[in-house]
C-alpha cells in the first residue's frame, strides 16, 4: 500500500513537472516570438520598405548565407567595405538620443566591432558638415534594451517619430538633428551610405525585426541639422 502511494506521488510530481517545463517552454517561445511579430504587423504601416536593387534572386543568396556574428560590422552585409581602426587616426565622438534614454554613446569612426562602440560607417560625412554621417549599432530583443551596452544600445530604434532629436558632441561642439523619416532597406542596399550635399544629414542603422535571428533587414532612421 505505502508503495503504491510513493508511486502515485511520484508520477504526480513529474506530471507536474512536465507540465511546468512546457509552460516554461510556451512562455520563452512567445517571449522571443511575440516581439517579431509585433514588430512585423507595427512596421509594415509605419515604415517604407526600399526595393532591394539586386532584385529577388539577390535577396535569396543573401539570406541563403551562413549566419555570421552581428556584432561585427563586416556581416551585416557583403557589400560593406570595413576599414580596420588604426591608432593614427581614430576620431570618437558622443551621441545622444533623449527620448531613448541614450547619453553620450562613444561612436568611433571606422572599425566593426559594434559590441564596443557604435560605429560612423568611414567615408561618410563629419557631423556638422554637408553630407550624410551614417552610423551603425547593434540591436537585440527590446525587453533587453540597455543605453549603455552597445550589444543592445539600438533596439528601441523603432520607437523614434518625426521630429525626435538626436544630439552629436564632437570636440566640444554640439549638433542636434531633427528625424525627418524612418524606412527599411535590403541587407545589400548601399544607397544610405549616398552623400547628399545640399544640407547635413545623419543616418542611424540596425538590424531589424530587434532579435530576429536572420536580420533581414536595416531599419534606417534619417535626421537633419537644426539650431539648437
Amino acid at each position: 500500500m505505502l508503495k503504491n502511494k510513493l508511486s502515485i506521488n511520484v508520477k504526480t510530481k513529474l506530471r507536474l513537472l512536465s507540465g511546468g517545463l512546457a509552460a516554461l517552454g510556451i512562455f520563452l517561445i512567445l517571449f522571443t516570438v511575440y516581439p517579431i511579430i509585433d514588430y512585423e504587423y507595427a512596421s509594415r504601416k509605419r515604415f517604407p520598405r526600399l526595393v532591394s536593387p539586386l532584385g529577388e534572386q539577390g535577396r535569396s543568396a543573401i539570406y541563403s548565407k551562413p549566419l555570421g556574428n552581428y556584432k561585427n560590422l563586416s556581416n551585416w552585409s557583403s557589400e560593406y567595405k570595413i576599414v580596420p581602426l588604426t591608432e593614427g587616426g581614430i576620431e570618437k565622438y558622443f551621441l545622444s538620443i533623449p527620448v531613448l534614454r541614450i547619453k553620450d554613446a562613444e561612436v568611433y569612426v571606422g572599425g566593426e566591432d559594434l559590441s564596443k562602440s557604435l560605429i560612423q560607417y568611414p567615408g561618410t560625412a563629419r557631423p556638422g558638415q554637408y553630407g550624410n554621417t551614417v552610423i551603425f549599432g547593434h540591436s537585440v530583443l527590446p525587453v533587453f534594451f540597455n543605453p549603455k551596452n552597445y550589444m543592445s544600445i539600438f533596439s528601441t530604434i523603432p520607437k523614434l517619430k518625426n521630429g525626435d532629436e538626436i544630439f552629436v558632441n564632437i570636440k566640444d561642439v554640439l549638433y542636434k538633428y531633427k528625424i525627418s523619416e524612418m524606412f527599411e532597406v535590403e541587407p545589400d542596399s548601399l544607397d544610405i551610405l549616398d552623400q547628399k550635399l545640399n544640407d547635413s544629414y545623419l543616418t542611424l542603422v540596425t538590424c531589424v525585426p530587434p532579435g530576429h535571428p536572420l536580420k533581414p533587414r536595416r531599419l534606417v532612421v534619417r535626421a537633419r541639422l537644426t539650431e539648437i
